[in-house]
């Protein structure tokens, strides 16, 4: 309870006991380092609700409209808008904020292996993170749970914390790579995600390489102001160092990022559950992307840019 001192009317001292406000958001850490469950009240989307949002969120009763309206109020967001019209893709959802990223066609059916979509779709099985391609970079993912498999037939969503990953670092390491700058390429990620048993790319994927996107690797993590290494599947090479060592290079920390000590897993319980495969069933997941704010944002690709990976 937190006390204050006030007078009264007899300018005797007395105790005056003002209650805590409840918080709007119960939390269950996932994770010793990071990670938690979080479970509110969706029905009013308030401001004051979503800066207590810190982590995934289950139960929501989240539909569309409110879960773009809630995304909204976390910043400004980034749109499917180009990719349809660049790319004549169709979109099955009702808004152009949310990006299509479960396992359903536009007419309801389940997406079939070896298709171009599930081909595309591969690199969400490897660790990345959102729009690392694109000039700005994505801030915050809110990913919502319409449909989902039986429990216990895969498709959980694992999250890795490359703060503390950074930290486990020998200082020599953390010397070496401090100035690094990496091109990051969502083709490379694809690519990657493609490759068969023989080690043969899928021909489908066998196209020119296009523009990356330019972040650093060790930055600050703005609102915690420990440091975090920013890498992830997109990570193609490192500018400045020959092509295959600046590879060996990042594999080798992006493998020491996902080590099972700096990861958890998060497994989708109900529908409407937001966190922050293919297979023969439903997969249902729609993601808002919210813009970086933070003075990374738009790492070393030029401050307001406008292309977009795949369309320039």
């Amino acid at each position: 309870m937190a006390a204050a001192i006030v007078q009264t009317a007899s300018s005797i001292p007395a105790i005056h006991h003002e209650p805590i406000p409840e918080s709007l958001v119960q939390y269950h850490p996932l994770h010793p380092t990071f990670g938690a469950e979080a479970i509110a009240d969706f029905s009013s989307i308030t401001p004051e609700l979503v800066e207590e949002i810190k982590a995934g969120l289950a139960k929501t009763g989240l539909n569309d409209a409110r879960h773009v309206e809630m995304s909204h109020l976390f910043g400004d967001l980034d749109d499917i808008a180009p990719f349809v019209g660049g790319l004549g893709q169709k979109n099955r959802l009702s808004s152009d904020y949310l990006f299509d990223v479960g396992n359903v066609n536009p007419d309801g059916t389940v997406m079939q292996p070896g298709g171009m979509r599930d081909l595309l779709l591969r690199c969400n099985y490897h660790f990345h993170a959102d729009s690392a391609f694109n000039p700005r970079r994505a801030g915050i993912s809110l990913l919502l749970a319409h449909e989902l498999p039986p429990a216990g037939l895969g498709g959980d969503t694992e999250f890795a914390d490359t703060r503390t990953a950074y930290e486990a670092l020998p200082s020599e390491r953390k010397e070496q790579i401090k100035d690094w700058v990496v091109c990051n390429s969502q083709l490379n990620c694809r690519r990657n995600a493609n490759i068969d048993e023989n080690g043969k790319l899928n021909p489908l994927l066998d196209t020119d390489e296009h523009r990356f996107g330019k972040h650093k690797l060790v930055q600050t993590h703005e609102p915690s102001g420990r440091t975090n290494l920013y890498i992830a599947a997109h990570a193609h090479h490192v500018e400045g160092m020959p092509i295959e060592e600046g590879q060996r290079e990042l594999h080798e920390l992006l493998t020491h990022a996902g080590s099972p000590e700096f990861t958890t897993k998060v497994q989708w319980k109900n529908i409407g559950d937001l966190g922050s495969y293919a297979g023969k069933y439903k997969r249902d997941l729609r993601r808002t992307t919210v813009h970086d704010s933070s003075i990374h944002a738009w790492g070393l690709n030029g401050e307001g840019a406008t292309w977009r990976s795949g369309l320039d």
